[in-house]
């Protein structure tokens, strides 16, 4: 049987563009932390300098695929580690969609309970697909490839003494990112309180790199005596449309107040930070 040439040059053709596509997406020894355009919720995906995968919360919807299929390569259908900050749905939801299409090595949060049928599918999903859900609390520490997650809060008291009556938000995992220099502080919903707990406890945490604002940049989510305590050079907002307001003049204002630059998804589209270790940038 004869084989038409331009079926041997598509071939060879479409191989070619694979290859590329493999190439392009090798690990390029950088850490990638990437704030998704996901709309009014929080989704952050987290490639390591040797191309393993993270992501922190899941926004409300299906949007977060989105992301990950433009930073994953095509081939990839693993993510290492996926944490849950707080049972609510504009962090949870769309951790369905994700667990439904990739493998999950390990799933983390603080084991704080939610409600309603996003939170009971994302349970069921953990369980059949047999990942391993561990549950931390501050002072734990999580390490891959170089990276390091410092559990900030909650406490193993606070969670301890949590009620059906208590603001999911201010459980939320408050995680401090550490490669070699460089380091970020991705913040959940946990507002003004749970900072000055953090503050009260002595943590030592200062010269932050990047903040991810608490709650979309609602009225009470930034201390203005925490910035001054870990002085972010960036403060990036996870924020779309909505009815609240957010992100609030207040908030703003405060960060405008110490000089801190501010980029924020709903004009600022997604948001890509590439780190060497030492150097860090926002890529364009």
């Amino acid at each position: 049987m004869k084989i038409s040439l331009k079926y041997l040059l598509g071939g060879a053709l479409i191989g070619f563009v694979l290859l590329l596509a493999a190439f392009s997406s090798w690990p390029d020894g950088k850490l990638h932390l990437v704030f998704c355009d996901v709309g009014q919720g929080d989704a952050i995906y987290v490639r390591t300098p040797n191309g393993e995968d993270i992501l922190v919360d899941g926004g409300p919807n299906e949007k977060v695929l989105g992301c990950l299929g433009k930073h994953m390569p095509f081939y990839d259908r693993k993510i290492e580690l996926v944490f849950l900050s707080h049972p609510q749905a504009d962090h949870l939801n769309g951790l369905n969609s994700v667990l439904e299409r990739y493998n999950v090595d390990y799933f983390i949060s603080s084991g704080t309970e939610g409600k309603g049928e996003e939170y009971k599918k994302l349970m069921d999903l953990i369980k059949n697909n047999k990942i391993p859900l561990k549950k931390e609390a501050a002072g734990e520490k999580i390490l891959l490839d170089n990276l390091s997650f410092l559990v900030l809060w909650p406490s193993t008291q606070v969670l301890g003494a949590q009620t059906s009556q208590t603001d999911l938000n201010e459980l939320s995992l408050v995680l401090e990112l550490t490669y070699n220099q460089f380091n970020a502080l991705l913040t959940g919903d946990a507002g003004q309180d749970v900072q000055q707990e953090i503050r009260n406890q002595e943590s030592g945490i200062s010269d932050i790199k990047v903040i991810k604002v608490p709650h979309h940049g609602s009225k009470t989510s930034l201390l203005s005596s925490f910035l001054e305590q870990i002085k972010p050079k960036l403060a990036i907002i996870s924020v779309g449309k909505n009815s609240y307001g957010h992100p609030t003049k207040e908030t703003l204002g405060i960060l405008r107040d110490k000089d801190i630059r501010i980029l924020r998804t709903d004009e600022d589209g997604e948001i890509e930070i590439v780190s060497d270790g030492e150097k860090w940038w926002r890529k364009n």
